[in-house]
This record gives C-alpha cells, structure tokens and sequence, in this order.
C-alpha cells in the first residue's frame, strides 16, 4: 500500500472517530423528572429548612428556578401523580383518590395519554425507576403507559429492604422489572433504583430520553441510611428519622448528577425535582417529622401545608440559573412545560396545564387565572388571584382549631399565607364567585 494511501486512510479514521464524539447539535434534550414522596413544603436547605443536609437539591436550584407557589394537584399519592403523568387535574384524569395496592387491579385507564407515550412518539427512549402507584394490572403497569423500561414497586409503599408491601395483610411483596416480579431481598431499595438509573443512563446515552425517577422517601417507613441517621442523631424523634430519609434521597440524586456528568450529559438535560404533595402526619411516620413552614396544613389536606411543594427546574446554561419564581404553578403544568421546552408539538388543549417556558424564561405571570382541588363531592377547594375557597377542609398539623363555620373557609393568601383566618362571613359574595367558579369546573368534568 502506498504510503499516501496509508495516511489517507489514518487520518480518515480519525476524523470519522472524532465525529462520531461530537454532541448533535440537532439532538432534543434528555428529561429527568425526579418525584419525591411525601417531602414537606421547606423540606429542602434552599427552601429555608436549615436542620437538613440538601446539598444536591441545592445545587439543581442553583443551576435553575426554584418555585416558591408551586402545587400538587392533589394532597395525596396516586392523583398527583396522575395529574403529572396526563397534565390534567387528578378528575381529568380519571384518579381523584388514592388507587389500592392490590395485584390485578387496573386503575387510571390506559386511554389516557402519558408524558411517556408522548415522548416515545417522538423518538424518546422512556423509563420508569421508583414508585408507580396508577395500576396493578398488566396494562395499567408503566409497560403498558408509555415506558419502554421499568424497575420498582407498583403499590403505595415498601419495606426498602424486604421489598414487602405491609398494611392490611396478607403482605404482599411488591418488585418489578419491566412487568416481571424479581427478588433481591435484603438489598436497600434506594441504592437499587440508584443501579438501575445508572444502567439506564449508560444504556441510553446516545439517544434521547424521558426518566420518571418517583423515589418512595421520605415517605413511611422512615429507612434513611445509617450515616444519615447517625448524623441526625442529636435531632428529635421523628424529625430525625425524616431527616435522615430527605438526605438519603440528596445522596441519591447526586449519585445521579455524577453519572450525568461522567458520560457528558448534564448540559443536555433538564432535571425537575417535586414533591408529590405535603408531608406525611399519618401515625406510620410517627405523627410528623416533615415541615410546612409558615403554611398550615400537611398530607391530605387541601390547605397550604397539604398541596405547597418544593420545584426545581435545572437546566445549565439553557435557562436562567439561581433564580426564584413565585408565580403560581401547578405539577400539571410540567407535561406542556417540557414538550415546549424539548421543541415538541402539542395542543394546549389537551391539557389542564399549562407551558411555564415563559414564566421560566421571561419571569412572566402566571398561565393560571385561576385552579381547582377535588378529594371528594363534599371536600375541594379553587383558588383565583390571591383568594381561596375550602370546603370542609381538614388539618392534621393542628395549627388552629376548626370550627363548624368553617365548613366553607375563604382566605386572601396575600395577606394570610398561613391560612388561619376565615374570612367567608365578611366577604360572602367572594364565596359566591368563588363557588361558581368551581361549580362550572366540576359540571364540565363530570
């Protein structure tokens, strides 16, 4: 072979070689949402709970916009995340309530349209590592949603080392992956779903892809890792124990963040990380442990402290990093927010949500006139502008006691975030419209 020949060749190869390594400029971006469980609505360093240890949260919120009125569109497990998987109302979406653990059950029907099933169509390689909670049936399970992968527990919780489902017995072991019950008892769940994000990341890493990573911490059983515990051991019981749980789950997401980094891709990633709705009082998390800050309420209740979340949007270099916004948004609003955001078509109004590229970008108003919750026929709530209405509303953190009066409960938030002072009697005709407003909504749904 002649020389000339040989070097052509060489230097072909290496150009080619080099090619292959360039990002696509063309590429859409990765997605990663991360959902917490039951994380209370300061529950971070940055949100202004300064007892915890969330370097890693920090840093998303440094690299991004941190919410300050973000909500769920539920109080509770199953119906927030629906509304974040269909970007519609928990009622849209067929999944007001919590959905039951139970094997064989299929629960938000598959006519609805997932955020997976919208990525898949466009080319997205999609994942499922967490919690599921919409489905215990073959076609209600994340194969059968959208999800090309999936690895985790299909009920409401688990034993993170027996991987058992323990309420009402029988106890039921609860592991999957991608519709197959696998067994790796004695191993710590969190470290497990930290596996297998890394393998998916590998795995996908010359693609784009959507991961819905919704960790089941700080939700009950309260099983953070031993060095968390041991480093909140000079805290109180049960703020301790939660404690400990919310920064496993930061080690955890760094964990994450690092292999981002490793394979080149945190540029080309947008990373959300919520709380599917207040913190836990219920009796299995020892009464408490969570923190609502100014806002009264927690898990279940429709008031501030049940429905107020920690939101984060990270994208480095592609959005504006380390500020706050306190419009009010919604977890609905994410669907649209990232098929803007990944140049994806969509209809607005297919959703209930509602895009925040320009509440992100621009520090726009809010999208939102105005916003309902639905738990039942007799207990929901709306808010437009600054005024909000319960009614029948509960309140597990006891802030202030709750009257028969207070059966329908109105609040400027403007002025009293900490919703303790009913103002219905002086302002009966804000009532009125404000129960009108909701009437119009519930009817078209129903």
């Amino acid at each position: 072979m002649k020389p000339s020949l040989l070097l052509n060749i060489i230097i072909y190869i290496l150009v080619f070689t080099a090619c292959e390594k360039l990002p696509d400029s063309n590429r859409k971006p990765n997605v990663i949402i991360i959902y917490t469980d039951d994380q209370g609505s300061i529950d971070m360093n940055c949100y202004g709970a300064f007892d915890l240890y969330t370097p890693n949260m920090d840093l998303l919120a440094a690299t991004g916009v941190r919410f300050t009125q973000f909500y769920a569109a539920a109080a509770v497990c199953s119906p927030s995340r629906a509304a974040l998987l269909t970007g519609k109302t928990p009622l849209a979406a067929g999944a007001p309530g919590n959905l039951p653990s139970i094997k064989g059950r299929p629960e938000m029907s598959t006519d609805q349209v997932t955020i997976a099933e919208v990525f898949k169509e466009n080319g997205y390689r999609t994942g499922h590592i967490g919690k599921w909670h919409l489905g215990y049936s073959k076609e209600t399970m994340p194969l059968g949603q959208g999800f090309d992968y999936s690895f985790g527990h299909m009920g409401g919780c688990i034993d993170n080392y027996s991987h058992f489902f323990y309420w009402n017995g029988p106890n039921v072991h609860d592991l999957w992956e991608n519709g197959v019950e696998v067994w790796r008892e004695g191993e710590y769940f969190q470290d497990l779903l930290a596996e297998k994000v890394n393998d998916f990341l590998e795995e996908n890493q010359d693609s784009s892809f959507f991961l819905y990573y919704p960790v089941n911490l700080p939700h009950y059983p309260l099983q953070g890792a031993a060095k968390w515990r041991d480093y909140y051991k000079d805290l109180e019981s049960p703020r301790n124990m939660y404690a400990a749980a919310v920064s496993t789950v930061d080690e955890h997401i760094g964990i994450l963040l690092s292999k981002l980094d490793e394979l080149g891709l945190r540029e080309n990633t947008i990373i959300i990380l919520q709380s599917d709705h207040g913190h836990s009082m219920e009796v299995r998390t020892f009464n408490g442990g969570g923190n609502s800050g100014p806002y009264r309420g927690a898990k279940f209740s429709l008031f501030e402290g049940g429905i107020r979340v920690p939101a984060i949007i990270s994208w480095p270099g592609k959005i504006p990093q380390n500020e706050v916004r306190d419009q009010m948004a919604v977890n609905v609003d994410w669907f649209p927010t990232l098929l803007d955001l990944c140049g994806v078509k969509f209809k607005e109004n297919q959703f209930e949500g509602k895009s925040l590229n320009l509440v992100i970008q621009d520090n726009s108003p809010s999208p939102h006139e105005v916003f309902w919750w639905y738990t039942n026929k007799n207990q929901w709530a709306v808010r437009q502008g600054d005024w909000k209405l319960l009614k029948n509303p509960i309140d597990p953190s006891n802030k202030s006691p709750l009257e028969e009066k207070d059966s329908v409960f109105l609040v400027n938030l403007q002025s009293d975030p900490g919703e303790l002072n009913n103002l219905a009697s002086e302002f009966p005709k804000k009532v009125d419209q404000l129960t009108e407003v909701y009437t119009d909504w519930y009817v078209m749904l129903e």
